[in-house]
């Protein structure tokens, strides 16, 4: 993996490669020249560690997810903003079948960073009114939920959505049960 900046550097040395193969007249050398800076121009908003580990989580191979992750060893450096946002998401989709205070950590972190897509952002916010609600926090997993709900344009997580939604209402039934019961049991005590 190539720090961000060496494959700006690539990008534009081959552009300059480029323009002296046009200069010397041969056209194709040239055209392949700046085809290729398209390459590390591409490697540098899309990197290439993160495209494969994602490539591994379609799979259902976390292991491998996060061996491609274990990669990067230094995310601020290596990354720009975008990137170091789906490097946190991608951990956090991984380390929340196992430790939700950590990937609580990373989801947040990611929203912060920013993430390019609305679906991504959707389920990352998803997973947040999910943690948010086993914690208890359900003014804030309600938030959470209406906010992926509204990104979620295409309807993919609607079933996921509805599923959470019922759970909440099922976690406050037995209190609004117990609240109404022990109301009742007031009025009886003082008749």
């Amino acid at each position: 993996m190539f720090n961000k900046n060496i494959k700006l550097i690539l990008g534009l040395a081959v552009i300059g490669l480029s323009v002296w193969q046009f200069v010397e007249g041969n056209i194709g050398n040239g055209i392949m020249y700046i085809l290729l800076s398209f390459m590390f121009f591409f490697l540098y908003f899309k990197n290439e560690i993160i495209l494969l580990a994602f490539l591994r989580l379609r799979k259902q191979d976390f292991e491998g997810a996060k061996k491609w992750l274990d990669k990067i060893k230094n995310p601020e450096g290596a990354l720009i903003k975008k990137q170091q946002g789906y490097y946190n998401y991608l951990n956090g989709l991984m380390v929340s079948q196992t430790n939700m205070n950590e990937a609580e950590k990373y989801f947040k972190k990611s929203i912060e960073l920013g993430l390019n897509m609305d679906a991504d952002l959707a389920m990352a916010k998803l997973n947040l009114a999910g943690i948010a609600m086993s914690k208890n926090r359900k003014r804030e997993a309600e938030i959470l939920l209406a906010e992926a709900k509204q990104l979620d344009k295409h309807n993919m997580m609607d079933e996921q959505i509805k599923m959470m939604k019922q759970q909440m209402k099922r976690a406050n039934a037995p209190k609004q049960q117990f609240g109404q019961q022990s109301a009742r049991a007031g009025r009886r005590s003082r008749r």
